[in-house]
């Protein structure tokens, strides 16, 4: 079960959590993480979305993507969320925050 922290319209965290697959109030956001490794060459790392997914499915997407977990701030769920999918350990210090989205349920940090 992913119990993720709720934020408001203006990205403050409200005191309260949301279970995933659990419907969402009108107002209430969650933090969303999309990775985008590139090596030296300027090659980006990319993967295909499983065929069970909603939205998307078999489509080619970034590095790594997900939802932040209750108490993790973009940083941590990019770590984890990398480490989860590719095995691959990242060091945050050499990344960037490229672009922020703020979408109907909530914000999506994407990073390089």
């Amino acid at each position: 079960m992913e119990v993720w922290d709720i934020y408001n319209e203006n990205r403050e965290k409200t005191k309260r959590t949301h279970i995933r697959g659990e419907e969402m109030q009108e107002g209430d956001f969650h933090q969303v993480i999309h990775v985008w490794i590139m090596n030296a060459s300027g090659q980006f790392l990319i993967q295909r979305r499983q065929p069970w997914k909603k939205g998307w499915a078999n489509m080619w997407d970034c590095s790594a993507a997900g939802s932040a977990l209750a108490e993790e701030t973009s940083e941590m769920a990019a770590i984890r969320e990398v480490k989860e999918e590719l095995g691959i350990d990242i060091e945050m210090s050499t990344s960037e925050i490229l672009f922020t989205i703020k979408f109907e349920r909530g914000f999506d940090d994407h990073f390089l």
